[in-house]
């Protein structure tokens, strides 16, 4: 089985604010906002949630096409891609444009605040689903709109199942776009502020989705996800973090213990707590890309936390 993973590629700059976020917003002034965080220090990781997905598919031993758009800066981070092994075929290089870059600053509470230059990534609906060969399976992940929305349809009319998971992008879509792509959609993620954001502006809840998608799954951090399917509801625990070195990646990784489960054809139990796993390994370790794991270490984890083999 083949994996075809849409979505962004981009270079993450990292930065920790060494207080909280809320100590310096002033409820009565959000209207006239005018902040500064200084920070000690910054790291330029490879990142971006195509980029992310596909490394972490490939700890976990399934390799995968990514498809997205790329900008005239991306020789450093297509050297990473090869030194990993990392299928390239489908990463279109976007002349006189820059690869996407977001700029990330983490409080003490893992609140975040990102700012995201678009660059290639905008040009991702240059890609089309049709032009990868083989493929039985695929998520739409964060990604340029334009892509997310034509990348749904197209997964829909090539007959694939796929996730549609655009994350924080939820913000750039309205309510009938959200409502066309989840119509394709055979599963859906969200976290639960993505999910309400949903809620609000499509009317559907966790019931009536049901009625479109096969399954809707909604993580909540530090407590966990929810599965919720026609047959029920399923609990996953979240698999608890030693320490939380940085959040920056944690959903990407969750999504690829997700597309594993799919790939292997796990049951929903098995597959939400692999992908917990997969969120725990990561928030362990700042960046995207720089945790590592041998197979055997993942499955000794997985029996440590859970309590059975995989």
């Amino acid at each position: 089985m083949t994996a075809l993973v849409c979505g962004s590629f981009a270079y993450d700059r990292i930065m920790v604010y060494p207080g909280h976020f809320k100590e310096a917003i002033l409820p009565d002034k959000i209207h006239m906002l005018n902040l500064s965080f200084v920070v000690p220090d910054m790291q330029h990781e490879f990142g971006g949630s195509g980029g992310n997905i596909v490394y972490n598919m490939k700890l976990l031993g399934t390799d995968c096409l990514p498809m997205g758009t790329v900008g005239i800066d991306f020789a450093e981070y297509r050297q990473w891609l090869e030194q990993n092994g990392i299928e390239q075929r489908h990463l279109r290089v976007i002349e006189n444009t820059y690869t996407a870059q977001c700029f990330i600053t983490t409080d003490l509470d893992n609140n975040q605040i990102n700012t995201f230059q678009v660059g290639a990534m905008a040009h991702s609906h240059e890609n089309r689903v049709s032009m990868a060969e083989g493929v039985s399976i695929g998520i739409v992940a964060p990604d340029g709109k334009e892509g997310m929305l034509q990348h749904a349809r197209q997964f829909a009319e090539q007959d694939l199942p796929f996730i549609f998971d655009p994350g924080q992008n939820v913000t750039m879509l309205t309510g009938d776009e959200l409502l066309d792509s989840i119509n394709h959609a055979t599963w859906l993620v969200f976290n639960d502020y993505e999910w309400q954001v949903i809620e609000d502006k499509t009317g559907l809840n966790t019931s009536t989705v049901l009625d479109r998608v096969d399954t809707l799954i909604v993580t909540r951090g530090a407590s966990g996800s929810i599965i919720h399917t026609r047959a029920g509801t399923i609990d996953i625990p979240a698999a608890g973090a030693e320490r939380e070195a940085d959040p920056t990646g944690c959903g990407d990784a969750y999504r690829a213990g997700l597309l594993y489960g799919l790939m292997h054809d796990m049951d929903w139990e098995t597959t939400g707590r692999i992908a917990s796993l997969m969120g725990k390994i990561k928030i362990e370790v700042r960046g995207t890309q720089n945790h590592r794991f041998t197979r055997q270490e993942f499955a000794d984890l997985f029996n440590h936390h859970f309590g059975y083999s995989l």
